[in-house]
């Protein structure tokens, strides 16, 4: 079982965290699951951006990137070589490290009830 570390993030994840998930899983459905509220407005589909994060280490070991998300990520704030799209990022065997940007382009947050 993979281990994702989340550097400190303001909003998200101020102490940053280290989690475990499965492979197969979703980066973004591994951090919602341990309590790290990444955006994801369009609700994991691939259809915006608010879940971009920047893979500081193991990269290779996710899945690969495919056009959609590729020209999804072209419209995320802060985009580096590195950069995918949580919810298309599919967890590998190795361990990772992710930067969830301080920005995103989602102008509107929903709050929890």
């Amino acid at each position: 079982m993979p281990t994702i570390t989340i550097l400190p993030h303001p909003e998200y994840c101020p102490q940053g965290r280290t989690v475990q998930a499965p492979t197969g899983t979703s980066i973004c459905e591994a951090l919602l699951d341990h309590g790290v509220e990444i955006e994801h407005a369009c609700d994991q589909v691939c259809a915006c951006t608010t879940c971009h994060v920047i893979v500081r280490t193991g990269l290779t070991s996710l899945s690969e990137m495919e056009e959609g998300e590729e020209d999804m990520l072209d419209r995320a704030w802060g985009l580096e070589p590195n950069s995918r799209l949580a919810c298309q990022a599919i967890l590998g065997r190795e361990d990772l490290t992710v930067e969830i940007p301080k920005y995103s382009i989602n102008h509107a947050k929903e709050k929890k009830a």
